[in-house]
């Protein structure tokens, strides 16, 4: 979240970047609020004041009647105290429940307005491939090559599951320890998290796991929920944690299944494998200074260019406009595969994502670092970015190395795992 303070100092920016980002947040009632919070806090503090001289002038009372007196203007003081702390707190607790839906703010160079507004900032090394054939798309290739059962999902957990069968389980293997060998050369340090996580954590991160409108599937008679992200787990995982600052940055690489509800996602994009309910995903995380934080959001990015340039998969980056950036992320870019059976002539749909989200889940999970010979701590930044989610890069795969005959052909950096080199073959 952001900084109290600054909220209430700069209203008039607040609520202008929330109008960018499509946010309803009451950013005039937080303001309201928060002078409220001051002016009670000052009165607690006057009669604190108040309180104390009272009692220091007790003991110098001239006689019992005077003492009792005084006793009794302690009493009432203390009342009074306690009754504006209460009413303090109510506002408080209102004011935080409204900063907490103030979305981060937003990079002077993002594209501002909705998903249309996106902009394409580069394309990766290969181009999209022009067929000698009609391509078909990853459903009609996992059914013949067995690589799929959707019907057994939907009969074990319901529509959106699926079980990986055969060689689709083999390229979901190749895949993670791709993703996972190129980032141990880069200094992550590689982890396998949990899948659950508590409400605080999801919280900390900027996710909402209760609600109409959470995508997270959440724990009856307790406080946990299924992870969509292992940014949640990875985040968490640091949780009130003082770095020093020569320790930045840390780099994790994190292993987990993700789960999300995809509450009214509808349409062709639900087709097979790219919007379902359970995915396997290698996700990056950072904690990084300040300054220090766009060069890491810039590494980020150049990592997952580079884990589908290895696999050789057309790919366009686009730079996420200001109203689909999502609460915690002050600039975000999107890596678009291209996938050929993907409507009449091919599409492009997202495939991974990195954020910078600054201070903002700092400020909520107590991330903070020690500058040397500084008194007092400042809050990290964290960045988080996707390497591989494996089942939108085994759409890429089978639309983008397809061969007429029926066969895939494997990625060279992903042979060594698969134990061959085509599929189907």
């Amino acid at each position: 979240m952001l900084d109290r303070r600054f909220v209430a100092d700069n209203v008039d920016l607040i609520i202008a970047n929330c109008t960018g980002r499509g946010s309803t947040a009451n950013v005039a009632r937080f303001a309201a609020l928060d002078k409220l919070r001051r002016q009670f806090q000052a009165d607690i503090d006057r009669l604190n004041g108040e309180a104390g001289q009272i009692s220091k002038s007790i003991g110098k009372a001239a006689d019992a009647a005077e003492r009792e007196a005084k006793k009794a203007e302690g009493r009432r003081l203390r009342e009074e105290i306690s009754a504006l702390e209460t009413k303090s707190a109510e506002i408080v607790a209102e004011a935080d429940a409204i900063l907490r839906t103030i979305p981060n703010l937003t990079h002077p160079a993002a594209p501002v307005g909705g998903e249309d507004a996106a902009v394409e900032v580069r394309r990766g090394i290969t181009p999209p491939r022009s067929f000698d054939f009609k391509p078909r798309d990853h459903v009609d290739i996992g059914e013949q090559l067995r690589l799929f059962d959707f019907e057994a999902g939907a009969k074990v957990a319901g529509h959106g599951f699926y079980f990986l069968t055969n060689d689709a389980v083999l390229l979901e293997l190749a895949l993670q320890r791709y993703a996972v060998e190129l980032l141990m050369k880069e200094g992550f340090t590689v982890m396998t998290t949990p899948d659950l996580a508590r409400d605080t954590i999801l919280e900390g991160t900027g996710f909402m796991p209760r609600g109409p409108e959470t995508q997270i599937y959440s724990i009856n008679d307790s406080d946990l929920s299924l992870i969509a992200t292992a940014e949640i787990t990875l985040g968490g995982a640091y949780h009130e944690r003082i770095f020093e600052a020569h320790e930045l940055p840390v780099k994790l690489c994190g292993i987990s299944h993700c789960f999300r509800t995809e509450a009214g996602a509808h349409g062709r994009a639900t087709r097979g494998l790219y919007r379902v309910h359970q995915f396997t995903k290698v996700e990056m995380f950072a904690f990084a200074l300040p300054e220090a934080s766009e060069a890491m959001h810039d590494q980020l990015l150049d990592l997952e260019c580079r884990i589908f340039d290895g696999l050789g998969i057309p790919y366009r980056v686009i730079d996420t406009a200001s109203g689909d950036l999502g609460g915690p992320a002050y600039r975000k870019f999107d890596l678009e595969a291209w996938m050929p059976g993907r409507g009449e002539a091919g599409e492009w749909g997202e495939v991974t994502s990195t954020s910078n989200c600054t201070d903002y889940q700092s400020r909520r999970l107590a991330l903070r670092y020690r500058k040397p010979g500084e008194k007092g701590t400042h809050f990290v930044h964290t960045l988080n970015g996707t390497a591989v989610a494996i089942s939108r890069a085994i759409i890429a795969i089978l639309e983008n190395h397809q061969n007429a005959d029926g066969t895939v052909t494997v990625p060279e950096p992903l042979v060594a795992w698969m134990g061959k080199q085509t599929i189907g073959a």
